[in-house]
């Protein structure tokens, strides 16, 4: 299986990796630094750099069925031989905005009573589906709850547990539509000190304060219980 290396540290930009695998779906590499598309996250673009100097741009970065990561060239793209050295490097600029939009949907989540039924990340913009029998909360009054939460400036932290104390706490797991990623035996927690700890395998910024202010542009009704709350950069 691939190492992901942004699951301990989702700042590294590239890394020395060797390729694996290169079929008609993609390039699998020893090692990476790509989130793989999943959970509601795109997968990360980039570059793969070939010593020789050959550079492969990723246009995508897919599962391959929970064995590894297969990072998407671009169309006509040069190829690349198994066994090939390369320097993986991410769009950071775009992983960056990815990671601060996902952990402000986790700000979300910890504001809204309901289970979580859908979610999308975006660079600019995100969205939570919420099971809410009882109603839409109000825009206004949940942008500053949001904004107080950005401001306090709160730790954000990985650790790890196993399947089975995973299982033993279903509250751990917010969103019905998504499982965790699981593998070895063991699962992700993402905390927000104080505020939110739930099972997540995305990316995620260090402090709250990163994420910057943003705004609930928009809750619409889509459905009887179902409320769609999106959530823009305010800048």
């Amino acid at each position: 299986m691939v190492e992901r290396l942004y699951r301990d540290d989702p700042y590294l930009t590239s890394c020395a990796a060797r390729v694996v695998a290169a079929d008609e779906r993609g390039i699998r590499l020893d090692r990476t630094v790509f989130y793989s598309r999943g959970g509601g996250q795109p997968g990360d673009r980039g570059t793969l750099e070939a010593a020789e100097g050959a550079c492969i741009a990723i246009v995508d970065t897919i599962d391959d069925d929970g064995d590894g990561a297969i990072h998407v060239p671009a169309e006509g793209a040069p190829g690349v031989a198994v066994g090939t050295a390369v320097v993986a490097s991410i769009d950071w600029p775009r992983r960056h905005r990815l990671m601060r939009m996902h952990s402000c949907l986790h700000l979300l989540s910890s504001l809204v009573s309901g289970a979580v039924t859908g979610g999308q990340v975006g660079e600019g913009k995100g969205r939570l589906d919420f099971d809410l029998p009882g109603g839409s909360p109000d825009k206004a009054a949940l942008t500053e709850s949001l904004n107080a939460l950005v401001a306090a400036d709160r730790p954000v932290t990985a650790r790890w547990v196993t399947d089975t104390e995973l299982d033993a706490d279903p509250a751990l797991v917010r969103t019905m539509s998504v499982a965790p990623p699981r593998g070895g035996g063991r699962v992700r927690l993402i905390e927000v000190a104080g505020v939110d700890l739930q099972a997540c395998g995305g990316t995620h910024v260090a402090r709250t304060g990163e994420i910057g202010r943003v705004r609930v542009s928009k809750i619409e009704n889509k459905g009887r219980r179902n409320r769609r709350i999106s959530i823009v950069f305010d800048e």
